[in-house]
């Protein structure tokens, strides 16, 4: 049998060729370092992708509405057409996500992934009420305007910046902002209700309106789910800073979640 000898360095007690403790400790501190500014730098890039996300959303629907007002054919197509880069970047940041999930995170920076993959696929639905809206504005401009249409802009006046103010919110760490604009979707629901009544009533009186009350009452819902998409980031924003879940919650107790719009 060979008996094996272990070499030790002159003057040092440790075999030749092994580091010693700090050495292997640096080694570590430095990899973690590496890491965490690779993460970092990761979760900048996600929530700047979010942003962009964000911006050709709210563009998108208000592209939309412009067409309905202008009867502008050419401007509803490129909102369909472009909705494409909205689906992208959702694809992109889910893509960060994984791959930023797969270092196993913890406490805030696990809440801000889950978020971010949430946040964008409310951005993305809004995208596609976006596209929805701009194909019955296509079916619109066949026919005369009916006087509901006038209304649609003050909707979506009070609908669109609920995103953003929700974003904002979600950027600057603000709960607070997030929680006081979940209540304003009561306001565009109202309006969304009264639409909705009064081209019901105008489809019994007029029959031969029905075709234009149904696609109009379409654009108001779709613009009514983008209050409530909004509400749903808001929702996320609190549960990202304060760590607590309030959806589905309601001064009465109720629930705000409604059906996904015609297409």
């Amino acid at each position: 049998m060979v008996a094996h000898r272990t070499e030790y360095a002159v003057g040092n007690e440790r075999p030749v060729g092994l580091e010693s403790p700090l050495v292997r400790l640096a080694r570590l501190e430095t990899k973690v370092t590496a890491v965490a500014a690779e993460t970092s730098s990761e979760l900048s890039v996600l929530k700047e992708k979010l942003l962009t996300m964000a911006g050709y959303a709210e563009t998108a629907v208000n592209r939309a509405v412009k067409a309905l007002i202008r009867r502008d054919d050419d401007m509803a197509r490129r909102t369909r057409e472009e909705d494409e880069l909205i689906d992208a970047l959702e694809l992109e940041i889910d893509q960060i996500a994984l791959k930023l999930l797969e270092r196993r995170p913890k406490g805030i920076e696990l809440r801000f992934i889950t978020m971010a993959m949430k946040i964008s696929s409310n951005l993305e639905r809004v995208g596609d009420e976006a596209t929805t809206i701009s194909r019955r504005v296509l079916e619109l401009s066949q026919e005369p305007q009916l006087p509901q249409a006038e209304e649609v802009p003050r909707m979506a006046a009070l609908a669109v910046p609920m995103l953003k103010e929700a974003l904002d919110a979600f950027v600057q760490g603000d709960p607070v902002r997030a929680r006081l604009l979940i209540p304003r979707d009561q306001q565009v629901d109202a309006v969304n209700a009264k639409l909705q009544a009064e081209l019901a009533a105008l489809m019994a009186r007029r029959p031969s309106a029905i075709s234009r009350c149904l696609n109009l009452m379409v654009i108001c819902k779709s613009l009514e789910r983008v209050g409530d998409h909004a509400t749903n980031v808001a929702e996320e924003v609190v549960y990202l800073y304060e760590g607590q879940d309030i959806r589905h919650l309601e001064p009465d107790g109720g629930s705000s979640k409604s059906s996904p719009s015609p297409q």
